[in-house]
C-alpha cells in the first residue's frame, strides 16, 4: 500500500491594505501630505520670506544713510605753524615749521614737556607723497644719552647736503632712516622714518629753510652735525 504525503498548508495571505516585505520591483510607499498639512507648510514658507522682507526693508534706510566714505581715510588738519607759535612761549626756542604746501601732510604736532626722557621736544609728524612717514624732532637740551635712545645705536652711514647744510645720515639697517643736524641757533633737528632719501631731502630743505627765516640767517650758515638720530615718533 502506497504510502501518502501530506502537502504543508499554504501561508496565510498578507490582509490587503498591509505590507510586509515588499515584492522585488515594486515602488516604496510614499506618505501623502492632506489638504491642511500641506497648507500649514506652505504658510510657514510664506511666513518666513515675509520675516526677511521685513528685516531687510529695516536695515536699507540705515545703510543707504551711511555710505562708504570716498576718500582714502581720515585725514586730520593741522595747522603746524599756528601750534608751533603756541608752542614758542614754553619751548625756549623757535619751533621749526616747515612750509610744505600739499605734498607733505602733518599728522601731529606738538609739544612734549619731556617729563620721561627729562628732554623737552617740539614734533611734527609727517606723512610723504609717496605714503611714507618721517618724524622731525627738534630740541635745545639734546644730550648724549637721549640721542642713543633715539638712535637707537644707529651707525653713521654719510652725509646729506639739503638746504645747503650738511646733515648726518644714519641707517639702522631695516628700513629706517634719520638726518641728523645742529642749527646755529642752538637746537638739534632730527628726521627719521621710513621714507626714501628724496623725500628726507626735499623735507629737510623745508627744515633748513624754516630755521634760516625764524633766525634771519642765510641760508649758508654753518651748521654741525650731531651724533644721533631719533626714532619714528608715532601718532
Amino acid at each position: 500500500m502506497s504510502e501518502l504525503q501530506e502537502t504543508p498548508p499554504a501561508a496565510p495571505a498578507s490582509p490587503a491594505g498591509t505590507t510586509g516585505t515588499e515584492a522585488p520591483g515594486q515602488p516604496p510607499v510614499k506618505p501623502v501630505l492632506t489638504a491642511g498639512a500641506a497648507k500649514r507648510a506652505n504658510a510657514s514658507v510664506i511666513g518666513m520670506i515675509i520675516a526677511l522682507v521685513l528685516s531687510i526693508a529695516t536695515f536699507l534706510p540705515i545703510v543707504l544713510m551711511n555710505p562708504s566714505p570716498k576718500s582714502d581715510g581720515y585725514r586730520p588738519d593741522i595747522n603746524v605753524s599756528a601750534v608751533a607759535r603756541n608752542a614758542a612761549d614754553v619751548a625756549g626756542f623757535t619751533p621749526a615749521a616747515p612750509e610744505t604746501g600739499e605734498t607733505f601732510r602733518a599728522n601731529y604736532a606738538r609739544w612734549e614737556s619731556g617729563t620721561g626722557s627729562g628732554v623737552p621736544t617740539w614734533e611734527v609728524g609727517y606723512l610723504t607723497p609717496k605714503e611714507a612717514f618721517i618724524g622731525m624732532v627738534q630740541t635745545r637740551q639734546a644730550n648724549p644719552t637721549w640721542l642713543l635712545q633715539q638712535v637707537k645705536s644707529a651707525p653713521v652711514t654719510g652725509s646729506r647736503s639739503a638746504g645747503g647744510r650738511d646733515w648726518e645720515l644714519r641707517d639702522t639697517g631695516k628700513g629706517e632712516k634719520s638726518m641728523v643736524l645742529v642749527d646755529a641757533g642752538g637746537t638739534t633737528v632730527i628726521l627719521t622714518g621710513s621714507a626714501q632719501l628724496d623725500e628726507f631731502t626735499t623735507l629737510a630743505t623745508a627744515v633748513v629753510k624754516a630755521l634760516d627765516t625764524k633766525a634771519g640767517a642765510s641760508p649758508g650758515s654753518t651748521a654741525v652735525a650731531t651724533v644721533s638720530p631719533s626714532a619714528a615718533t608715532s601718532p
